[in-house]
């Protein structure tokens, strides 16, 4: 990649982190954030962390706004970009999965969301945002496979900059996660 190219790749990447961090970290705290309106009103409890994920779909359709101008202003434009909305659907069925699950967890464990942001933190750094997977020594690959965003990360950056198709199994787990943690939460 030249650096137009680079600086896409790194986009592809850091908006959909950046509008999960912003999901996650408000999510973990909803119920107990919203406290006073489900004990006043008949308000479903489901909802509060809902609506943070898709309130941090702002971030991510602005983000993905310049990033798609930015691959169509460098001549980068494929055919897979038609396949950006469908892994934008599964990553908002998973981070509202795990929102439901971590808000629940959160009224018992309150200290969790300080560990929450540790946790994006770090989930900021072992994800092949600013590298590629191939970047990785073999030692280290291991971390990639077990965490779940990059999964994300490598699809976006796929169909977005470098016009390729995600692999089977990452189609495959993208499909799966996504349904387990929503179906979970």
């Amino acid at each position: 990649l030249d650096s137009a190219g680079y600086v896409l790749y790194i986009f592809a990447g850091l908006v959909p982190y950046l509008a999960c961090a912003e999901a996650v970290s408000t999510g973990v705290s909803s119920v107990i954030t919203n406290k006073s309106v489900l004990n006043n009103t008949v308000f479903p409890i489901d909802l509060a962390p809902v609506k943070a994920v898709l309130l941090a779909q702002t971030t991510m359709a602005t983000g993905l706004t310049i990033t798609v101008g930015g691959v169509l202003l460098t001549g980068r434009a494929h055919w897979t970009l038609l396949l950006v909305p469908i892994v934008w659907l599964l990553l908002v069925m998973s981070v509202i999965g795990i929102n439901w699950i971590i808000s629940l967890l959160n009224v018992v464990f309150r200290d969790l969301q300080n560990l929450v942001t540790a946790l994006l933190m770090v989930m900021l750094i072992v994800s092949p945002i600013a590298y590629t997977e191939s970047m990785v020594p073999d030692s280290l690959r291991g971390i990639i496979l077990v965490n779940p965003f990059a999964y994300f990360v490598i699809a976006f950056q796929k169909l977005l900059v470098l016009g390729e198709l995600p692999t089977t199994v990452q189609w495959v787990v993208l499909v799966s996660m996504s349904v387990a943690f929503f179906g979970i939460g």
